[in-house]
């Protein structure tokens, strides 16, 4: 069982996370992480519990990205076994495509996983961007208008001098 979060936006980008057994023991507990990737033994049969917590943080409300991979041993091994004949070598090749064909099937279950890892990181980022843009665009209008401001109370200082 593997499990990993990344918190992609909310104030503090930080979350506490517990993942809880079938019997209710805590496997994992953390406090205020922004990401986290957690590989545990699932011992017991059941379903496992995934608690967020963002009560330290009440007023802003976060966009968490999690993922829970349960690796899978029991293959349909029948399928493969009708088709190899005793009497012939093809047994030996339908065993060698076979190993092929699960380590193929394992690494593109891999690759789309990490992809979407990569979109979640991309995600945070997106945001985290756009609220940086937000504060610089106020924060730069805000001294255009103070130096626009200024600049006419220089020239209006001036012709009153004259």
């Amino acid at each position: 069982l593997h499990f990993s979060l990344q918190v992609l936006a909310g104030s503090g980008l930080d979350v506490g996370f517990t993942l809880i057994s079938p019997y209710g023991y805590r496997l994992v507990s953390e406090f205020m992480k922004s990401d986290g990737f957690h590989v545990v033994d699932p011992t017991e049969e059941g379903d496992y519990r995934i608690c967020f917590d963002n009560s330290f943080s009440t007023l802003v409300e976060k966009m968490v990205f999690m993922e829970v991979i349960v690796d899978s041993k029991d293959r349909a091994d029948e399928d493969w076994e009708s088709l190899a004949d005793p009497e012939n070598t093809l047994g030996y090749k339908l065993d060698d495509i076979k190993e092929v064909m699960e380590a193929v099937h394992k690494n593109l279950e891999r690759s789309g996983q990490t992809q979407a890892v990569l979109r979640a990181f991309e995600a945070r980022d997106r945001y985290l961007l756009e609220d940086n843009l937000w504060r610089v665009s106020f924060w730069s209008s805000l001294n255009l208008l103070l130096i626009v401001t200024v600049a006419f109370a220089q020239v209006y200082a001036v012709r009153r001098l004259f």
